[in-house]
């Protein structure tokens, strides 16, 4: 976290600092508040900005996080809203069945409802 915000030299630094995102005063100079504020990492977990990705690191918007969740928290990552609920298109993909490259396609070049695309069966093709 620290790093990727505030050394130039760091390879993430662009996609961090250097697009603005900064660490709260609380965190900045005290490792002792931020294990207050986050506990202990999780085995496998990672730190994540969450719930907005473009915002700063501080208390309410930060979580540990599984490789998966940061995945679908990506600046591009492709949301849909389905019956009043958002989730990545991997998420839908996942809970449906059909693959994230149909999903993608039947919304964003067939040009689908999100309804169509997620109640839509898939075709079963049978070898011969």
């Amino acid at each position: 976290m620290k790093m990727r915000c505030l050394n130039p030299n760091h390879p993430g630094f662009s996609l961090y600092g250097g697009r603005g995102i900064t660490i709260c005063d609380r965190w900045i100079d005290s490792f002792q508040n931020f294990l207050e504020d986050m506990g202990e990492r999780p085995k496998g977990m990672t730190l994540d900005r969450w719930p907005d990705q473009d915002g700063d690191y501080k208390p309410g918007n930060v979580r540990w996080a599984t490789v998966r969740d940061q995945q679908n928290n990506r600046r591009y990552t492709v949301v849909i809203e389905h019956r009043g609920i958002r989730k990545a298109l991997t998420e839908w993909a996942d809970e449906t069945g059909i693959s994230t490259e149909s999903l993608y396609k039947r919304i964003h070049v067939y040009g689908w409802s999100p309804e169509k695309a997620l109640e839509t069966p898939t075709r079963k093709y049978v070898k011969k």
